[in-house]
């Protein structure tokens, strides 16, 4: 049985990735910042968000241990963070500055991998923060990668659909070919694995744009080649799978999908255990707590669910679409404009902003959403608040809810694919989007003659301006 623990709404961009240490839940976003929650009430810590990086992050880890925090980012850049304070501890640059899309930490924090779109890993020793080998290892851009549980091993995978298996010092050990069709989006090794005589055997999941989650076993004899066997396919989710993680015991494997659902399997049967329905549109991460039955859910629609596994409550579709966090409603920000909001929405938001003192005042008053976006300095005296320090922070927080929400509504493609910042000067390149023109070409002078959207290799780099798109973004700005 699953159930709904909590539902994370701080990201103002689709939500990346996401990954648990210990005692941590961190999350990454098209935002460009990283959030960091504690793991056993999910409040968010006093350092968080993090921010640091020049693009959105696509990918993020902790260490062993937990104490730090890895992330990566089109900016070509993987930063390690302090989890104790959220400082910065080290920035480890891709030596051609390609875009980053996926990291991965050793079991033993010795070694730290980011795969690229160049078709390249670059390979870090952690301990003194230096490059140990940069490696073409796909003709596609790398978009998934994770180390075997010994540590001795790491697999690839790149948007032709390749799985490739490779020794920590990127000698090539094994191909799966084709393994996804259409492209590989995730794989992750399961915690534990087999030692039997002078035989290793591991099992790894991935998933790609076929729709498809495949476990596989991957074994290797002394003195002999590594073999991949096919063990499972599963095929229950109706879109591209984005994401997989197994549980810290290896008995389970999660993935999300375009289809917007999320697929809890037993990994050794390959049998379908639960399909959650809780997020609206596409799953983007999973990620499973290494200590804890949490599992916690990334999407485009901005919010991060957290789940509880085997609790004994059985968790609906329409049970699974209540807004809960730490165990209160909440008014569904991403959801309902200010104005919108019911007198009940209005007073857990204020509960929520720390103003539970003024509940009664406006419960009085049957203040509505309507009326609180209406609020000044005059209505909230005449109201009776008579300390003006509160009489401040409630219309600072006003101010901060409506610039959230009016950010929040941009239509999607008014967003630059690059910044997911509002575009001023949109100009359309060779693969048919849109970009900021000053992004684009950033880009493009990076050495970038692939599409930040498809991968694929820019026919030209000749930019045309999107007068229309710009005239409709200007008249949706005059609008709000």
């Amino acid at each position: 049985m699953v159930s709904l623990l909590c539902t994370l709404r701080n990201h103002t961009d689709e939500v990346s990735c996401c990954a648990f240490s210990p005692s941590l839940l961190a999350t990454g976003s098209g935002d460009k910042t990283l959030r960091v929650y504690n793991a056993a009430d999910f409040s968010e810590l006093p350092f968080s968000p993090l921010s640091g990086h020049g693009y959105g992050v696509h990918s993020c880890c902790f260490s062993s241990c937990g104490s730090y925090l890895f992330s990566c980012s089109t900016d070509g850049s993987t930063m390690v963070w302090s989890s104790e304070t959220g400082e910065v501890a080290a920035v480890l640059h891709h030596p051609a500055r390609s875009p980053l899309r996926v990291c991965a930490v050793a079991p033993d924090s010795s070694l730290v991998l980011a795969g690229a779109c160049d078709g390249t890993v670059a390979l870090w020793d952690f301990p003194s923060k230096t490059l140990r080998r940069c490696s073409a290892v796909s003709e596609a851009s790398v978009v998934a990668c994770c180390f075997s549980p010994c540590g001795q091993m790491f697999v690839t995978g790149c948007t032709h659909g390749d799985l490739k298996l490779w020794d920590t010092d990127i000698n090539f050990l094994h191909a799966e070919k084709d393994a996804h069709d259409l492209g590989v989006t995730c794989c992750s090794f399961a915690p534990q694995f087999k030692v039997d005589g002078c035989c290793v055997e591991f099992r790894l999941a991935s998933c790609g744009q076929d729709s498809q989650l495949q476990i596989r076993i991957v074994s290797q004899r002394e003195g002999a080649a590594c073999v991949m066997k096919l063990l499972h396919t599963l095929t229950c989710q109706s879109a591209p799978v984005l994401s997989c993680a197994f549980s810290s015991d290896g008995e389970l494997v999660v993935s999300g999908s375009v289809d917007k659902s999320v697929a809890i399997y037993d990994a050794n049967l390959g049998t379908l255990l639960h399909m959650l329905k809780q997020h609206d549109r596409y799953v983007t991460t999973v990620a499973l707590s290494p200590t804890m039955p949490w599992i916690a859910t990334g999407s485009m629609d901005r919010t991060v669910n957290v789940c509880r596994i085997g609790d004994g409550v059985s968790t609906t579709e329409a049970e699974s679409r209540q807004t809960v966090c730490q165990g209160r409603k909440l008014p569904g920000h991403s959801r309902l404009l200010v104005a919108d909001w019911s007198e009940g929405d209005v007073q857990t938001w204020l509960c929520e902003g720390g103003l539970q003192e003024l509940v009664s005042i406006f419960k009085a008053n049957n203040i509505d959403g309507a009326e609180l976006s209406q609020l000044n300095k005059e209505t909230a005296a005449e109201l009776g608040i008579e300390s003006v320090g509160l009489r401040g922070r409630l219309l600072r927080k006003i101010e901060a809810l409506k610039g959230e929400q009016s950010g929040s509504e941009a239509p999607d493609e008014f967003l630059c694919p690059i910044t997911r910042e509002l575009m001023k000067d949109p100009v359309m390149a060779a693969d048919g989007y849109s970009y900021e023109r000053e992004s684009i070409e950033s880009w493009i002078r990076g050495k970038n003659k692939t599409s930040p959207m498809t991968n694929l290799l820019l026919q030209t780099t000749l930019l045309t301006p999107n007068r229309s798109l710009k005239m409709a973004i200007t008249r949706w700005k005059s609008s709000q």
